[in-house]
This record gives C-alpha cells, structure tokens and sequence, in this order.
C-alpha cells in the first residue's frame, strides 16, 4: 500500500512491502541524494521482503511523491529534519519499538548520524554504500576523478571553474564517471526514474550537495560524524562495491570506527550493489537480517 504522513511540513509519501506485523522486524529503506527519492531502492525492498521481511519505502520531504518546498530557504534543509520525518513515521507505522534501518549513500549517512542518537526502538542498522565524511568522500572522489580521461576531466574543470555544471558537456562527463563508479550495468529504470525526479526537483540535491557527486559545495560540505560513530550501539552491517564512489578505504575507516560492525565488499559492484549484485546483495542482507534484526 502507499500512504501519506502529514505533520508540519507537508506529506510524506511512503509505501510498505509485505506485512508489517507479520512477526519479523520490519525494515525501513532510507534513500539517498539528499532528494534522489525512492525509485532506485524499490529493488531492495523487494528483494528483502522476498525473506518475509516488511520494507517501507520513503520519499524524503522535498521529493519524490512527497510535499516539495522549493521555496524553503537553504538553512532549512538538514540532517535534523530528516531525522525528525524518520521518528515520525516510524510513530506513524506503530514501529517505533522495533525497526530496522537500511540507508543507501545519503541515506547511509543519515542511518548514522540518527543511529548516535541510539533511539530506543532501532535494533539494527545496514550502511550501504555511504560516507561519514563529506571531506573524505570528495577527496576519494578526486583520486577516482584523476582516473578518468584527460578530457574529460578537462571538461568537468572547465565547468566547475566557470560555474557552468548545467551545461550539457558537463553532464556527459559526470556520466563517465557515474558509469565507472555510480552503476556499472545499464541503467535500470527504476535509477533512471530517480535521475528524471531528481532533474525535475534538484532543490534538496543541490542545496545540500551541489552539482554532481563529487563537486559538493553545498549544506553538507563539511558534514562528518567519524567522531561520534563508536556511539553507535545496534548491531550495524557495512556495505559497498570494489569501484564503489564510497571507496573501500572509506568504508575500511568507518568499519574501523563503528564498534562490532560487520563489513561486506561485493567484488563487482559499484555504487549500488543492489542493482549490480541482487542475488548476493538479498542473500548477504536476509541473513544478516535474521541474525541481528
């Protein structure tokens, strides 16, 4: 089913997959961007309740199917917001007791950030693909960036200096790169119909982030947490890809810092192993799932 939240900021748009009281705890999807909406992660919603799990898809506030806020002035948009829309719905479902967290990319780094907080009914939390740092992530980037084709990185340069990141040559180089590290198999429409909402309403995304994945000149641009990360006190699962933006050493940080946490590297994935590696991504996640959750 898809419903609507409302609470002070407009509608939340969400839909649960499976059965929410089914006895297993349910699993809610945070997606990243901020603002790429739920499209690219209804895989992974699917493939879990495939397990017998419940998932619950979300659009964040300011996309998607929910209420967006064009006008909000740039202070409005923060990792707190985010995190007072998550408690919400979780008291709006009846879950706040007992829920689980699985958050892709910006999705992951909210997961985290709202994990320090150890809310009492989070029993679980799955980090796929996400940085804890905006600082180490675009350093990464740049040593994935020198890797590309001097042309194209003359054109992403060029761009960036002159402050033209619409332009259409701009966007053709981000897509090198996004075909190297963002998804490494065709496009499925369910990621192209989050890049067409995320075109139509790049509010969030460029507020917070800014032109691409990694020129982030946005809110978020000094955002890190790797301080607060050993507050972290639920079972958490790290995941990313071989040719993952979030790169292996970034991730090999995080699992450094979060106490007891498990981290799987899926050898052929990039961004999102859910779409590059579905079987093992639902085989690795149920199990883990019905061990920790």
């Amino acid at each position: 089913m898809s419903e609507m939240m409302k609470w002070e900021h407009g509608n939340t748009w969400y839909r649960v997959v499976g059965d929410l009281k089914n006895g297993k705890t349910p699993l809610l999807v945070l997606h990243g961007g901020p603002g790429a909406g739920h499209n690219y992660c209804i895989p992974i919603a699917e493939l879990i309740a495939q397990t017998g799990r419940a998932c619950i898809l979300y659009d964040q506030i300011g996309c998607g199917n929910s209420t967006h806020l064009p006008e909000a002035p740039k202070e409005f948009w923060t990792p707190e917001l985010f995190m007072q829309e998550l408690v919400l719905l979780t008291e709006h479902l009846g879950i706040a007791d007992n829920y689980a967290i699985i958050g892709q990319s910006w999705g992951g780094m909210l997961g985290m950030q709202f994990a320090i907080t150890r809310p009492a009914g989070l029993t679980s939390l799955i980090v796929a693909d996400s940085p804890a740092s905006m600082d180490v992530w675009v350093s990464e980037a740049n040593k994935l960036r020198d890797l590309l084709p001097p042309e194209v990185q003359a054109t992403l340069l060029k761009h960036e200096a002159d402050g033209t990141t619409d332009n259409p040559a701009y966007e053709a180089a981000v897509t090198v790169f996004y075909d190297r590290h963002l998804c490494r198999i065709p496009q499925p429409q369910c990621m192209i119909d989050s890049f067409a909402q995320l075109a139509a309403e790049p509010t969030v995304y460029h507020t917070m982030n800014g032109p691409s994945e990694f020129h982030v000149i946005g809110s978020l641009k000094t955002w890190d947490i790797r301080a607060d990360l050993a507050k972290i006190n639920v079972p958490t699962l790290l995941v990313s890809g071989q040719f993952d933006e979030a790169t292996p050493a970034m991730v090999s940080e995080i699992h450094s810092l979060i106490p007891g946490s498990t981290w799987e590297l899926f050898p052929e994935s990039s961004h999102t192993p859910h779409l590059e590696e579905p079987a093992r991504f639902k085989r690795i996640i149920g199990d883990w799932l019905d061990s920790h959750a």
